[in-house]
């Protein structure tokens, strides 16, 4: 796997947990774990663009946001989904997964390939 994909994930993973800590900090020093994993997921965000091409992880990126949150507030705070919702969010991976499938810079190359 290209070090610029998992750098992708940890970016996706970052901004779930910071957007959870949004709804879910209760005192001023949850706030400071916020920031941090803020500053991680920036980080890691620049890394990813770095191998990759930056429409492709900001694609990633945003969908990840959106759809994530969606399914966080229904999982971990009682919110509703409805099929326009589920509609959407289909929409949005399709249109990540073909952004990534159409974008000639994010083909495999042999180096990709080594395991």
């Amino acid at each position: 796997m290209n070090k610029a994909w998992l750098y992708v994930i940890l970016t996706s993973v970052c901004e779930l947990v910071w957007l959870y800590g949004f709804k879910a900090a209760s005192a001023w020093w949850h706030w400071i774990f916020i920031v941090l994993f803020i500053i991680c997921d920036l980080q890691f965000l620049a890394k990813a663009c770095e191998g990759l091409p930056t429409g492709t992880v900001y694609a990633i990126f945003a969908g990840t946001g959106t759809v994530g949150t969606i399914l966080m507030d229904y999982f971990f705070f009682d919110a509703a989904i409805s099929s326009t919702m589920l509609l959407f969010m289909g929409l949005i991976l399709v249109g990540v997964i073909g952004l990534n499938l159409s974008d000639v810079n994010t083909k495999l190359d042999d180096a990709d390939l080594e395991v």
